[in-house]
Formats: structure tokens, sequence, C-alpha cells
């Protein structure tokens, strides 16, 4: 009796939780404006933003609430891949899924530049020079008057090496003083595993996380960042099925300023 009780009691809870993240869903599209306009950014319509990425998919798994959210708001969007993803010898085909992925969230080709560096190779255990990295991220940053980064943070979100290694290249560039006046830098926050994987059922928890912007997007804008995901036919495997159906990240990103 009182173990059917208490399934009751969770069940009633769940879908409260799930009702509750559906209607903070649906009021999430202009959340993400205000946000970005309190954290005392460039007006949203003004915002000329780069996504710096590790490897072909990075944009569409971790960053597209961002970089469809930004979209939304008429910001100018830039991404800048700094490897080709040629661990299992796939670069070429990778770097054409990657345009046909940005194509779906918005990026028109010729604002994709993917970097093909010996000394910057897809591979975990490979530690990427700071020095070499931030000269490539600076130089697209002056090049296309950008006013706005968006990378990992300090944890890479899977905590792989690579991603990692954006985050202290953006973090020298800004504690070197050698970024544009006027640019900032934000970084997407990394979570835990049991929150990256309930989808919508964290934005409840997001909403009263710590964070300087928040995006959420609506349920058309997630399956267009599903398609976009899916444009990776070379990455997806049956896990990747997986985390497009349950990621978190497939449906808000957290950012905070560096």
């Amino acid at each position: 009796m009182a173990l059917a009780l208490l399934g009751s009691f969770l069940a009633a809870l769940l879908a409260l939780v799930w009702l509750g993240s559906r209607w903070l869903r649906r009021r999430g599209a202009g959340w993400g404006h205000r946000t970005l306009c309190a954290a005392a950014l460039a007006r949203a319509d003004d915002v000329r933003a780069l996504v710096v990425t590790a490897h072909p998919d990075d944009e569409a798994m971790f960053f597209a609430p961002t970089i469809l959210s930004l979209g939304r708001f008429r910001a100018q969007l830039w991404l800048l891949c700094c490897s080709s993803g040629n661990y299992y010898n796939q670069g070429e085909i990778r770097k054409n899924e990657l345009v046909q992925s940005c194509a779906i969230l918005g990026i028109p080709p010729s604002n994709v530049t993917v970097i093909d560096h010996r000394d910057l190779p897809d591979d975990p255990a490979v530690e990427w020079d700071t020095h070499l990295l931030s000269t490539f991220v600076l130089k697209h940053i002056e090049t296309n008057h950008i006013n706005l980064v968006i990378t990992f943070d300090v944890g890479g979100v899977s905590g792989h090496a690579n991603h990692i290694a954006l985050y202290t290249a953006l973090r020298y560039l800004q504690s070197e003083g050698k970024l544009p006046e006027g640019c900032r830098v934000l970084t997407l926050k990394s979570v835990n595993l049991l929150r990256k994987y309930i989808s919508i059922l964290d934005v409840p928890i997001s909403y009263l996380q710590s964070q300087d912007v928040l995006f959420i997007l609506t349920k058309e804008e997630s399956e267009q960042a599903k398609r976009a995901m899916r444009c990776h036919h070379s990455q997806l495997l049956w896990f990747r099925h997986t985390y497009i159906l349950f990621s978190r990240f497939m449906v808000i990103n957290s950012l905070c300023l560096l």
C-alpha cells in the first residue's frame, strides 16, 4: 500500500514537472533576448557572433539552441570549427556534413570555416597549443568584426580535451587583453550527467540556476536542431540517436560571460 502511494506520488510529481517544463519552454523564446540584453551585450540585431567549436557536429550537438536563438534575434552568425574531425579518416566527409548542418541552423556556407592544421588534430589525447589556437581564433574575430564569441566552458560539456582547449585559448586572449574592444565571450555551461539527459525536464532547473544568458528552443526549433544533427550521417551511431532524443543541449543552452 505504501509503495503504491509512493509510486502515485512520484508519477504525479513527474507529471507536474513535465507540465511546468512545457509551460516554461513556451515562455523561453523571449527569455534569451532579455538575458542577452541584461548581460550588457550588444543589441541582439547588432550582434556579430562567432561560434567556436572543436569538431564537425559540435555546432548541432551542443550549440544549436544558441545558434537558432541568435538567428531568431537576427544576429549575424559565423562558425569556426578548429579541426576537420579526422580521427577516423573521415575529415572530408565531416566537413561536408558540417556545411549542411550549418545551413539548416541558419549559417551560410560562406560563414563556415574549418581549420585543418596538423598540430590541431581531432584527438582527445593531444593537447592543442594555446598560442596557435588563439592566433587562428583572433584572426577570425578581427577579420569578421566579431563582437560576441561563443565556445565551451572549462568543463568542455563532455570533458573532451579539444573542447577545453578552446576555452583555454579564449581565456588567454581575454586575460592578455588581445580581444577587440567591445568583444565579449560567452561559455557554454557544463552540467552533471543526470541533467544532461533529462531533455526539457531540465528547463525549470536551468531557470533557477545561475547564468548570464539562457536560450531555450521552441518545439519547432528543437526539430530543426535534430535535422541539423542528422546531417552528420557518419557520426550517427546508436548512442547519438539516444543523445538527440534525451540531451538537454538539443533544447537548452545556459551560458556565462568569461
